[in-house]
């Protein structure tokens, strides 16, 4: 048995599809909307965090009920240089996601929804046809033969400590831990004296991840830290897509005809970080503004188009990430990065590096063997015939 006809169906309630959802309940209260999840919570299980240049004023504003935190700034921490940097940064919890967008969105979201087939007119939900005048496909990161990877995996463990851990700020990347598996740091974010996320990730060649591993490197962090654990209050982990080179015009043309995708599906992130916050920021606003819903499928993939050429200096610095350097020598290239000017690192995480910038991160002697560094910039755009280590 058929549902009643909907305006919008959003199928997935992660990032980029809540924000859109949002964003629609908020510019266009008369549409008729429906926001699909899997899972029994949107979001899932993730923090998701950002740098204050990420956005602008108005999306700081509008994006603020979801914030759980915000720190003046953070530090970076490598074998051979320390820094603080003053650049405020925020994060955002699943569980305030989910809160938030249940109170905007009431009566138009469906948890527990299994999805058997998608498509541009509709999707079968739990055995029943939801037709939709418009549908956006939002459900993840799916593999594409048109585009090559590498990945950034972690573990992360929210925990309460038994003493204050004494860290005001963030630390984003402690590189002073064995450099394994590629590119390794810990990622703690301090959310009150005695709560901190602690996260261990790598920069790796390969997807896969020993979450049992991961997990007694965080017990070996934090007691190295000299911390004490009272009690684990979650657990998160994933693993997120590393631009390295591809084609995007057969990535699209290889989705179904007219079916709208969004966040990760759509290729919307920070090649090199991974991150996709600002990304489904900006689509939600996009969305929400355009003038009729049929315009909604062209505007994502053209937007996924220009946003994955505008990134490919971002993708040349990944490949001499992981074809110029030894895995255990990779933490070279970031530690020479965070030497650079406050402004021109903001502007890289904010994906929005001009001419000058470019120069200057590829000017001086490279931290990785001259030959190889050559080789990996000159590895094509379309295509690379290896894999990455």
């Amino acid at each position: 048995m058929a549902d009643a006809p909907v305006d919008v169906l959003l199928v997935g309630g992660g990032l980029a599809n809540g924000l859109i959802a949002w964003r629609l309940r908020q510019a266009r209260p008369e549409l008729r909307i429906l926001l699909v999840e899997r899972g029994a919570t949107l979001g899932g299980n993730h923090t998701w965090s950002y740098y204050h240049p990420d956005l602008t004023p108005a999306q700081h504003a509008w994006l603020a009920p979801l914030v759980v935190r915000c720190w003046p700034g953070y530090e970076v921490r490598f074998p051979e240089h320390r820094r603080r940097l003053s650049t405020p940064c925020y994060s955002i919890s699943a569980s305030r996601f989910h809160q938030v967008l249940m109170e905007a969105l009431d009566g138009v979201v469906r948890l527990d929804a299994m999805v058997d087939e998608v498509g541009a007119t509709g999707a079968r939900i739990n055995g029943a046809w939801q037709e939709a005048g418009l549908v956006i496909d939002g459900r993840g990161h799916a593999a594409s033969p048109h585009m090559h990877y590498a990945w950034q995996k972690f573990v992360g463990r929210e925990v309460l400590l038994r003493q204050p851990h004494g860290q005001a700020l963030p630390i984003i990347m402690d590189a002073t831990v064995p450099q394994d598996d590629g590119y390794r740091f810990v990622y703690t974010l301090p959310f009150d004296e005695r709560r901190i996320l602690v996260e261990d990730t790598y920069y790796s060649g390969a997807p896969g991840l020993d979450e049992a591993e991961l997990r007694r490197r965080i017990d070996d962090y934090i007691a190295a830290r000299g911390w004490q654990v009272e009690r684990v209050e979650r657990e998160e982990s994933g693993v997120l897509p590393i631009a390295l080179s591809g084609d995007i015009e057969r990535f699209w043309r290889d989705k179904p005809s007219d079916l709208a995708c969004s966040g990760l599906r759509a290729g919307l992130f920070h090649a090199t970080t991974g991150y996709s916050l600002p990304f489904a920021v900006r689509l939600a606003e996009e969305v929400a503004a355009l003038p009729a819903l049929s315009e909604t499928h062209d505007c994502i993939r053209d937007r996924s188009i220009a946003q994955w050429r505008g990134q490919l200096f971002m993708r040349l610095l990944n490949r001499m990430l992981f074809f110029a350097s030894a895995p255990a020598q990779r933490y070279r290239l970031l530690q020479r990065f965070y030497g650079l000017p406050q402004a021109r690192i903001e502007r890289f995480y904010a994906a929005r590096l001009n001419w000058a910038d470019k120069l200057r991160i590829l000017s001086g002697k490279p931290p990785v063997p001259l030959g190889a560094a050559f080789m990996a910039m000159a590895n094509i755009e379309r295509g690379t015939s290896s894999k990455p280590s």
